[in-house]
């Protein structure tokens, strides 16, 4: 497995007249789980995108790195697993179907797919609903086969937009225990959320507001240098001041 980073240097991105990211430089440090907060329209879909390579910059540079050398993105994508925040599974393959489906899109040989999937499936607890539809999954379900899917082809990089977006707060907390757990193996992993409570379970946060990045660094430290109690308390400061 790489030892992969990605670093983002001024990066611009424009949708006509809307500047969606005006001149944010992020550290994405290697084997950390980074946190990209803000509400919507903050710009972090727009950044997930622009880093797995969906979206070209308006200008600005993003720079991949592979054991701390300089790497492109073409070395990274076959070790890159991206989950979009928008629903991208079909709702009438079952549980298997999509992990078979995903299968032959990683062309996994029988062994390894059989030893991935099975363990996939018990650390999601999905395996007792293999047989469901996705149609027929609940929020967190869904989210969790959706995990399964980008986490088969064992990825170094993994981009996931707001996973938790819509799930019961129970399933939000599995989900989170999930991550560290792919943390613990020294997994590059970039999360985007809006609820402010998840900001103190990473590793390192990413600010956003409106297309501009406000800080970046360990929760705590961010937190002590804003004077604020919590991350709700330091977005509401920033609004106030606009």
């Amino acid at each position: 497995m790489g030892n992969f980073s990605i670093r983002t240097e001024n990066l611009k991105k424009n949708f006509g007249a809307v500047k969606a990211l005006n001149g944010v430089s992020f550290d994405f440090s290697a084997g950390l789980l980074h946190g990209l907060i803000g509400s919507n329209g903050a710009g972090k879909t727009t950044t997930m995108r622009l880093l797995a390579g969906l979206l070209k910059p308006s200008s600005g540079r993003i720079s991949y790195y592979s054991e701390g050398q300089p790497a492109a993105l073409s070395e990274l994508r076959p070790s890159l697993a991206y989950m979009p925040q928008q629903a991208s599974l079909y709702p009438d393959l079952s549980i298997d179907e999509h992990l078979e489906f995903f299968r032959e899109l990683y062309r996994l040989e029988p062994e390894v797919y059989a030893r991935r999937s099975t363990r996939l499936l018990n650390i999601t607890r999905l395996d007792k609903f293999r047989g469901r539809r996705a149609g027929q999954l609940s929020g967190g379900m869904y989210k969790k086969l959706g995990l399964m899917c980008s986490l088969l082809q064992s990825p170094s990089v993994l981009l996931l937009d707001e996973p938790t977006n819509g799930v019961d707060p129970i399933s939000r907390r599995e989900f989170w225990e999930m991550l560290y757990d792919l943390a613990a193996e020294k997994i590059l992993i970039v999360v985007s959320t809006a609820y402010m409570d998840e900001a103190e379970r990473c590793s390192r946060v990413h600010l956003l507001d409106s297309g501009h990045l406000l800080a970046s660094g360990e929760p705590r430290a961010v937190l002590k240098e804003a004077g604020a109690s919590g991350f709700e308390e330091l977005f509401v400061r920033q609004g106030a001041q606009k």
